[in-house]
């Protein structure tokens, strides 16, 4: 099993963990109770963690611990009850949540995994608790700055100006079109106690989304709308809640101090074709974390596919036996036909594979399917 995924494979433990504030967050573990262990972090936020997530993971060598975060999946309670506050939902509680649950399961320290929002998650915390992670394997890059929340909710309008229309249209309250109003007109809509008022701006949000992603190859339901009516509303919420407040981060923060994670090795693998995300987010973290690995799929978008898979299935099964500590590299998996070597920075070396024409290209093709990573 080097690229595709394992076999479906259920928990044979999991519970609840109180983390305050009133709130309960949903865990299990599936694998090898004495394998390496790992978390999955899943994206949003607010889409709750799911079963395929379970599957990139070699059963035998992991111990593999999902969870959902606050008010969303399986937690209580649920943000699509507008009644629920979301003030103790910040990326700082989502932090001190995680740390929580590995202290719980007793684990001295964990491979983190996940994408987009995941990978914001697991740069936080693992530049707050950088003893406690063994290893990083994110898909679709994200750090959440304030630039990449108005890349995705005004600047991609530029290529979908009819559906961005669409999700202007559906806040006409907003006090302008700068994206900090809009999503803060969507963020009092969804929490809006009139059951019709939140359904209709969980279907517009869900529709600017799924337009975002339209250009990928996915031939399931779409991306956001196919979601089940709570799940919808409770992750259009999440996301309006905390994309409205830049997540609580310091702009630039997350690249900022990369530098903690000096001496964790990483594995970034990122679609050239990411609209939601572009590329250069990726290309900064690489660039600014000492030990980054970062692998470039062409023809990828935000949620990956077949090539994404196999380049997350062959990292986490070559860290499932890591001891030891790796040389910082950075490689952009490129078909070779001519090599050359370059340096970015002190301390990061750079593969790039040049094709014999002038424009370098990757090998992997996504058409095969989206990545079993939830986003």
């Amino acid at each position: 099993m080097s690229d595709e995924k394992y076999p479906p494979i259920e928990p044979y433990e999991h519970g609840m963990l109180d983390v305050g504030d009133g709130n309960h967050v949903y865990w299990e573990v599936c694998g090898n109770p004495e394998g390496k262990p790992a978390a999955v972090v899943h994206g949003g936020p607010g889409s709750g963690c799911g079963v395929g997530a379970r599957r990139v993971f070699d059963p035998e060598r992991y111990r593999v611990v999902l969870f959902d975060q606050r008010n969303c999946g399986r937690s209580t309670p649920h943000a699509s009850d507008p009644a629920v506050d979301l003030r103790h939902n910040t990326t700082d509680h989502l932090i001190g949540d995680m740390e929580r649950l590995r202290v719980h399961l007793g684990i001295d320290r964990w491979l983190l995994h996940g994408g987009s929002w995941g990978s914001t998650l697991i740069l936080a915390y693992a530049e707050r608790y950088p003893e406690r992670v063994s290893e990083i394997v994110i898909p679709s890059v994200t750090t959440t700055r304030r630039s990449e929340i108005d890349w995705l909710y005004r600047g991609a309008g530029r290529f979908f100006p009819e559906a961005w229309e669409l999700f202007r249209a559906g806040v006409p309250e907003a006090a302008s079109d700068a994206t900090p109003d809009v999503l803060a007109a969507y963020a009092r809509r969804t929490a809006d106690p009139d059951p019709e008022v939140r359904a209709r701006a969980t279907a517009d949000w869900c529709a600017w989304e799924d337009a975002v992603l339209s250009q990928e190859a996915y031939t399931g339901p779409p991306p956001f709308s196919g979601r089940p009516d709570r799940a919808r509303q409770a992750l259009v919420r999440i996301c309006a809640h905390y994309f409205s407040h830049g997540a609580w981060l310091e702009e630039g923060q997350l690249i900022r101090d990369a530098g903690r994670l000096a001496g964790i090795p990483g594995v970034l693998v990122h679609g050239r074709m990411d609209m939601g995300g572009p590329l250069i987010t990726a290309w900064e973290l690489a660039r600014a974390w000492p030990d980054a690995e970062l692998t470039v799929i062409d023809d990828a978008g935000h949620l990956g596919g077949t090539a994404t898979r196999r380049a997350l299935i062959a990292a986490l099964n070559r860290f499932a036996g890591r001891r030891g500590f790796r040389q910082p590299h950075i490689h952009l998996g490129l078909t070779p036909t001519a090599q050359e070597h370059c340096r970015i920075g002190s301390n990061l070396s750079v593969s790039v594979r040049v094709p014999q024409q002038q424009h370098i290209r990757s090998a992997g093709s996504t058409r095969e399917g989206i990545t079993s990573t939830d986003h």
